[in-house]
């Protein structure tokens, strides 16, 4: 058992969820003043004491504000001699930039791990990474939770008919393989062709989703070129009812447009990033993870084995 106290606190990336999970926890969200002075730097100030604390903070970084924010909040809690601090990272920025893929590019996510340590974080928690690889950048223990609990947990309320789960692209194959072994569904993979950054040629299918309700699981949703490709080619092949599945609705650029362009039923996400009001107009179902988060949590602050949560 932990004997330091608890303490959880949050930037502006996430305050909805970040109050979720201190419900229950059953802890009140730390106090700490954020702002933005006119000349766009970060102020803050932890308004409460940490001293010898086992503190969480809960940020995703979305946005380079965000992961600024984390790292200042995570250098004020150090230099306020907190005992432990764990970075909750619900969605983690970055992650696709995992490697060189040509020449005299950055390996961006490294950097980001290496800016997280250097400030003082002891551990981290993170959902769905879109590498798992990332874990290895990382010299520190990194708790990489799955959401598929979540999602499992919610698909399984659905009057789907014959169901099968299909993969996008070859990329999500891993993830809608664990999927389809944990609802004993036939797996389907679209093998796509990307031609820009946001625009996306689906070329083939492999398998049969003939009269099948489909479930296609992806990690995220950026600009919706993929899923909505996705859709189109489950319905070119006679699918019946398309529910697309996903962790991260980053939902930016033409996304908007082509979600609302494709028809779709209805979009299953999770609130590791806060949905944007105008997404209000789709029929986007939210699932919470602070339930999910929140038991990762508990389980590192009385050091009990987190790997019970993981699929």
């Amino acid at each position: 058992m932990n004997s330091f106290t608890m303490k959880v606190f949050a930037g502006n990336a996430n305050p909805a969820l970040a109050k979720e999970i201190c419900g229950c926890l059953n802890v009140g969200l730390g106090k700490a003043y954020v702002r933005s002075f006119s000349d766009g730097e970060i102020y803050l100030q932890i308004q409460e004491n940490v001293r010898g604390a086992d503190v969480f903070v809960v940020q995703s970084t979305t946005t380079n504000e965000f992961l600024l924010e984390l790292l200042i909040i995570v250098d004020a809690l150090r230099r306020a001699s907190a005992e432990r601090i764990t970075a909750v990272v619900p969605y983690f920025g970055y992650a696709r930039q995992d490697r060189k893929h040509q020449g005299r590019v950055p390996i961006t996510a490294k950097l980001v791990a290496n800016l997280l340590t250097t400030a003082g974080i002891g551990r981290l928690v993170t959902v769905d990474l879109h590498a798992q690889q990332i874990q290895g950048f990382f010299d520190i223990p990194v708790d990489h939770l799955l959401a598929l609990p979540v999602q499992i947990g919610y698909l399984e309320q659905l009057d789907l008919r014959n169901p099968m789960v299909v993969s996008p692209d070859t990329g999500s194959t891993k993830i809608a393989d664990a999927l389809a072994r944990r609802l004993r569904l036939p797996l389907a993979i679209i093998d796509k062709r990307r031609t820009g950054d946001s625009s996306v040629e689906a070329v083939s299918l492999i398998g049969e989703v003939r009269g099948h309700d489909v479930i296609l699981i992806d990690d995220m949703i950026t600009t919706a070129g993929s899923i909505c490709a996705a859709i189109t080619v489950a319905r070119q092949h006679d699918a019946q009812r398309v529910v697309p599945v996903c962790s991260h609705a980053v939902l930016c650029g033409n996304a908007f447009e082509r979600l609302r362009d494709s028809g779709i039923h209805e979009l299953v996400v999770t609130d590791t990033i806060p949905l944007k009001r105008r997404f209000a107009e789709l029929p986007i179902t939210v699932l919470s993870i602070a339930g999910l988060l929140g038991k990762a949590i508990e389980r590192i602050h009385t050091n009990q084995s987190v790997s019970a949560l993981f699929v």
